[in-house]
């Protein structure tokens, strides 16, 4: 099924993907983790699950398909509605309904449907190409280590006095070791007096220069203000997409006119200028603000899911 491939590429961008009348796929974040039993290691990834409460169009399939088809939006919703019909036929006549690389439906004994996710496929795209391993338990072995008894060395008066010259030695070594670190913490603290002075005097210096200096702007510039919108919030109102830049800048300054906070998101993947109503960063503030526009103003109007790079 066409429809399904549609599905599978919009759940790797977005969090919610609704199949108008039947329900909605949500995609929610899992970490890492390690099957003690198996051995088996998986990657972090999105889990996907079904509401079948989520059923009202958002139009994010519908535009999809529309965009991909290149058809319009009534023909692309045309379209969803008969892929529902007939998944909803086929699941009435007891049918195992399989979404590639998504899950299966099938209707369980209170005539329920119930949805089996697959483990084939990772939607995290940061996870992108990793897959799970089973890794072969790991044997530590324990090493004894073997101990050497070491004669002791026994030293008696009487050989003591056939080497008489080493007691001299080792008395001699340990006055030339301190004789050196002696000498060496006065040359460090020769060196620390020479960089402390040598500081000092470029500090000096720089003062001076900078006390010596004199910045004079006889025709200063007139100040200058901006007011820039800033785009807040992952979650657009798409008001439309248009091929002309232009007629994109005109809905924009006509939703303006209107009162709304519209702006220019730049080209989507098909390089259509897309304007919005307003931006929000609240996902239920923003299906709200969607359901005022369509029943106000403009009943095809969409939720985006995007971060915008400001």
């Amino acid at each position: 099924m066409q429809m399904t491939t549609y599905i599978n590429d919009l759940l790797y961008r977005y969090e919610c993907v609704i199949i108008p009348g039947f329900g909605a796929f949500l995609t929610q974040y899992r970490s890492a983790k390690i099957d003690e039993t198996s051995h088996t290691f998986y990657p972090p990834g999105k889990v996907v699950t079904f509401n079948r409460q989520l059923q009202t169009n958002d139009g994010l399939l519908a535009n999809y398909v529309a965009s991909v088809e290149n058809c319009s939006y009534e023909s692309a919703l045309q379209n969803i509605r008969s892929f529902t019909g007939k998944l909803q036929s086929q699941l009435a006549n007891k049918e195992v309904v399989s979404f590639k690389n998504i899950g299966d439906f099938a209707l369980n004994e209170e005539r329920a449907i119930q949805f089996t996710p697959s483990e084939k496929e990772n939607f995290s795209t940061t996870s992108f190409g990793l897959t799970p391993f089973v890794s072969q338990q790991v044997v530590r072995e324990e090493k004894t280590e073997k101990v050497v008894e070491k004669t002791p060395l026994l030293f008696t008066p009487g050989k003591r006095e056939r080497y008489p010259y080493l007691k001299y030695a080792a008395v001699a070594v340990v006055a030339l070791s301190v004789a050196g670190i002696g000498a060496l913490k006065l040359y460090e603290g020769e060196v620390q007096k020479y960089n402390f002075a040598e500081k000092q005097k470029a500090d000096t210096r720089l003062e001076n220069k900078i006390q010596e200096a004199t910045f004079v702007i006889e025709n200063p510039l007139p100040t200058l203000n901006l007011t820039l919108p800033k785009l807040t919030g992952k979650y657009h109102i798409v008001a439309g997409a248009f091929r002309v830049e232009e007629n994109a800048a005109k809905k924009r300054n006509e939703l303006l006119s209107k009162g709304y906070q519209a702006k220019l998101i730049g080209e989507n993947q098909y390089g259509l200028h897309m304007v919005v109503y307003s931006s929000h960063q609240d996902r239920l503030e923003a299906r709200k603000s969607l359901h005022t526009i369509k029943l106000s103003e403009n009943k095809d109007a969409w939720l985006l899911v995007r971060d915008l790079n400001n």
